[in-house]
């Protein structure tokens, strides 16, 4: 398994992801040309492309959709809730609806239900024969009851958008700081520590910390309070941010 963040933050959104003979994309929050750019410097192209997952419809993890779906020719997931948000530039037989338990070719795929103020947003868990991937962005909450499932897997993308204090002290109108801070809004970085205190196990190789507000983090922020919360655990997976502007290391398990 191969994962790559080709950007992630408030201006756009989107991932790569190998598994064996199958390689697809999460979310298309970036230009077309940005996309092919970074395809090339995989050296690869469109044509590799299996199909695009989205988590949610929110331009900032859409607005490459339309011109996307023009040059491709591969399917589309989505929730059904979603569909009204996407139809006036995703044709219908381009789509296939998530069920929450799926197998795409050798890889299953577990629906992870967020909580976030866009129709049908969910994130994954991703396993491919004994490597996993847990991918979760923009949600206010992660139901504990999907803890235990993605317990003490090899890589987790995560969201880690906000410090508390920067953001109440910040420009924000109260009403968007409300927001943000809602069960329908985005984790700070203090809960995302929390969680991975809980999740992190023995084999887990790689935390990327994702989607960091441009005004209300920082890249030291974010990365100091997870490093922090997972000293208290005997565990110590090799931590990252995820960048806007600049796709990440290529991450094999």
């Amino acid at each position: 398994m191969e994962f790559k963040v080709l950007a992630s933050g408030s201006k756009g959104n989107c991932s790569f992801v190998t598994c064996g003979a199958t390689s697809f994309l999460i979310d298309i929050g970036i230009s077309y040309h940005r996309l092919l750019k970074e395809l090339d410097l995989m050296e690869m192209s469109l044509s590799d492309i299996s199909f695009l997952l989205l988590t949610h419809t929110h331009r900032d993890h859409i607005s490459g959709l339309a011109v996307l779906v023009k040059h491709s020719t591969f399917k589309i997931y989505i929730r059904e809730e979603m569909y009204p948000e996407v139809k006036a530039v995703l044709p219908i037989e381009r789509i296939e609806f998530y069920q929450d338990e799926m197998h795409l070719a050798d890889i299953s795929l577990n629906l992870i239900h967020t909580s976030h103020d866009a129709p049908g947003s969910v994130g994954f868990l991703f396993s491919y024969f004994d490597h996993s991937l847990v991918y979760i962005t923009d949600t206010g909450y992660l139901n504990r009851k999907y803890l235990k499932l993605l317990k003490n897997k090899e890589i987790y993308y995560i969201e880690s958008n906000h410090d508390e204090k920067m953001l109440m002290d910040g420009p924000y109108p109260y009403v968007i700081k409300q927001r943000i801070l809602s069960d329908r809004g985005h984790l700070s970085n203090e809960t995302t520590g929390e969680y991975l205190q809980e999740l992190v196990g023995n084999r887990t190789k790689y935390v990327v910390l994702a989607h960091l507000s441009e005004h209300n983090n920082t890249e030291e922020l974010a990365y100091t309070t997870t490093f922090n919360k997972l000293k208290e655990t005997k565990y110590q997976p090799i931590l990252l941010i995820a960048k806007q502007e600049e796709a990440s290391e290529l991450l094999e398990v």
